[in-house]
């Protein structure tokens, strides 16, 4: 072997050395990665994956959404439309109608922003006007809304939809307490300045808070509870709208029929409903519609659902006997207009603590929903004094006071409810006592009542200053179905 291949088996040989060192090199490097390598599989499949909507809470909620629409159109309308003299029907059909379809417009450019994102304790943020980020055009992506489950879901529009018809049936409760005499332009304008400045605070006050996956840890539920709305913080129970819906526009109804004044005629002259059978319509469509107001705001197909679904159920039929009892035994005959306004003063009644509590709790509510709202379309009208035309105080202000107080008593396990998370961290549940329930509930009825009064006396006081409140005196006398609208309900 000469010179020059004795070289070139040496040099092969370090080169072989050289890449077997290399190897053995990037061996012991793999064996060190692997620790890091298994901690990074590990966090990920820690990593829990991003909740995504149930189709079946997606359809109840898109299901109880439209049951609430039917509740207004036709609902309400023909409700109220029955109870007032023929020559206004229509008034007041395009009071809810009109008034209704504009609320839905204003709710989706600010109001849902106002009511349902962050801000302070009174009012929300900006941050979704327009309905800005509940859906991306661009990457076809939906926002999700919390439910009251860890980890469960809703598409954010929906909640939204379903959110909306509750503002735009709230302010059309009040049409009821000033029917046959005020006019259409002031009717709209008070609605509107009511809704922005009485509906979407209380709202906010009442119903937000940062949903039960922000409670991550304890040292961050201060930090959240901060965030939600007042009323919210002070743990005040409203399951589906006692103080938000019902107690907020009786109060406001109040206020803006003593600001309207007594129709021409009010305590001299009959005024019987003209059409009791729409009413009895009107009662029925509300009754089942209530249905997707309720159990709806459970916002997911599951067991509370069902109990707001049965609590809804009985509570009516309850105040829906006691009632006719009521006015059997003083009057000496149950009226189909007694029965039908015993049904609405449950349906109200239940309505805070449908979800609240347990079912014998939601009868006794009931009964004393029948009675109570009773009395309050007969003595206490009397006493007030004022031209609640359709007692819009008399059932949903009372009545949803009545609900909301009662809701203190029956949430207690003690009593069959089903008590109240007392940590969202670990979603617990446990019963406060009764009477530090019921206090707390009683401080939620009087910041509504308060607030309430004040923005509807601002409203219909603002509505004063531009239009007036009060159509003529001849022209309330013939009726504004044609002075207001130029038409009739009836050719004969």
């Amino acid at each position: 072997m000469n010179r020059n291949n004795n070289l070139a088996l040496l040099f092969g040989k370090r080169e072989l050395g050289h890449g077997r060192t290399l190897v053995s090199l990037l061996v012991m490097l793999a064996f060190l990665c692997l620790p890091f390598i298994a901690g990074a599989e590990d966090a990920a499949a820690a990593a829990p994956p991003a909740p995504v909507p149930n189709k079946g809470d997606v359809a109840w909620m898109l299901v109880s959404t439209l049951l609430v629409i039917m509740m207004a159109v036709p609902g309400l309308a023909l409700f109220y439309g029955g109870l007032v003299r023929s020559k206004n029907i229509l008034s007041v059909l395009m009071q809810v109608m009109l008034g209704f379809s504009l609320l839905v417009v204003l709710w989706c450019l600010y109001g849902y922003s106002f009511a349902f994102t962050e801000g302070n304790a009174y009012l929300g943020g900006t941050s979704r006007l327009f309905l800005n980020g509940v859906f991306d055009p661009l990457t076809v992506a939906f926002a999700n809304a919390a439910t009251f489950s860890k980890g469960v879901v809703i598409p954010e529009i929906v909640f939204v939809a379903f959110q909306g018809t509750f503002a735009a049936i709230t302010a059309c409760l009040i049409v009821g307490a000033f029917a046959e005499r005020m006019k259409f332009s002031a009717a709209l304008i008070v609605m509107v300045v009511w809704f922005t400045i009485g509906y979407l605070p209380i709202a906010h006050m009442v119903w937000f808070w940062m949903g039960p996956d922000a409670y991550t840890a304890p040292d961050v539920v201060d930090a959240m509870n901060a965030k939600a709305g007042l009323i919210w913080q002070m743990g005040a129970l409203d399951f589906a709208g006692g103080t938000v819906v019902h107690i907020n526009a009786g109060v406001a109804g109040l206020i803006g029929a003593i600001m309207v004044g007594k129709r021409i005629g009010y305590g001299r002259e009959a005024m019987p409903p003209h059409n009791l059978v729409l009413t009895m319509i009107g009662a029925s469509l509300l009754w089942v519609g209530w249905f997707g107001f309720n159990a709806g705001s459970a916002l997911e197909a599951g067991n509370f659902a069902a109990l707001a679904f049965l609590n809804t159920f009985s509570a009516t039929a309850a105040a829906c006997v006691s009632w006719s009892l009521v006015e059997w035994a003083l009057r000496k005959h149950p009226s189909m207009l007694g029965a039908a306004s015993g049904a609405v003063a449950g349906l109200v009644a239940i309505t805070p603590a449908c979800g609240n509590v347990g079912l014998m709790g939601a009868i006794i509510i009931g009964l004393l929903a029948g009675v109570v709202c009773f009395w309050g379309v007969t003595g206490l009208k009397k006493l007030i004094g004022a031209d609640d035309a359709l007692d819009v105080f008399g059932v949903h202000g009372l009545g949803g006071i009545l609900g909301a107080l009662l809701t203190g008593v029956f949430n207690n396990q003690a009593l069959g409810g089903p008590g109240l998370v007392t940590d969202w961290v670990t979603a617990s549940v446990g019963s406060n006592p009764v009477m530090t329930q019921v206090l707390i509930q009683a401080k939620g009825v009087l910041i509504t009542t308060g607030w309430t009064a004040i923005a509807a006396f601002i409203a219909f006081k603002v509505a004063d200053v531009l239009v007036g409140l009060r159509v003529p005196e001849d022209e309330e006398r013939e009726g504004l179905d044609t002075t207001s609208h130029g038409e009739r309900a009836y050719s004969a």
